[in-house]
This record gives C-alpha cells, sequence and structure tokens, in this order.
C-alpha cells in the first residue's frame, strides 16, 4: 500500500490511493483528471521503503478526480470593542474542492 505526502494550496496532505479530501479550491472542472506535482515524500508500508524529496520528489505525481467545487459552510466573524460603540459583524464562505485520489505514480522517483 503506497502512501505519499502532498502539497496543494499551502496545506501538506497524507494520501494513499482511494482516499476523498477537501482541498484549498483550484481551477478545475467537474469530474477532471487532475494531476499534483508537488510530492514530498513517498512510502510503501508493505517494504518500508522510503522516498524523501528536497523539496519534492523528482518524476512522483499524485492523480486525482475532482468530485466537487463548493464552498464551506459561512463562518461569522464579530468585531467588538467596548465602550466605544464599535460593532461590525460579517461572514466568509471558503471555497473548496474535493477530490479522490486514482493513482500514485511511484516509476522513475527520483530524490531531487
Amino acid at each position: 500500500m503506497t502512501h505519499a505526502i502532498i502539497q496543494t494550496g499551502g496545506k501538506q496532505y497524507k494520501v494513499k490511493i482511494g482516499d476523498t479530501l477537501k482541498i484549498e479550491k483550484i481551477e478545475a472542472n467537474l469530474n477532471d483528471e487532475i494531476t499534483l506535482k508537488e510530492v514530498l515524500l513517498l512510502f510503501d508500508k508493505n517494504t518500508k521503503e522510503v522516498i524523501l524529496g528536497a523539496p519534492y520528489v523528482n518524476s512522483a505525481e499524485v492523480k486525482a478526480k475532482v468530485l466537487e467545487q463548493g464552498r464551506a459552510k459561512k463562518v461569522t466573524v464579530l468585531k467588538f470593542k467596548s465602550k466605544v460603540r464599535y460593532k461590525k459583524k460579517y461572514g466568509h464562505r471558503q471555497p473548496f474542492s474535493k477530490i479522490y485520489i486514482t493513482h500514485i505514480n511511484l516509476k522513475d522517483a527520483d530524490q531531487s
């Protein structure tokens, strides 16, 4: 079973084939096949083989399918200062992409 640590949207995720995760929004249509090339680490649980990138592993890529493009639930932000009659309220909905990991490419995965 192959696992990978990928970086996308300024965050890092541990993924394996068959995982579904929400990441920061990427420009892709529904059911598009995307390639994530920022692979930081590859490892196989069966053989205990680890390939560590510096910072990325060359020729390694993770392929995923876009399942959904959406926005998260609203987060309400309140700013308040006592005794000066200052109060501000606003909301924010973070856009996201839901992806399904289909393939982790280990061929020609050299250290960079």
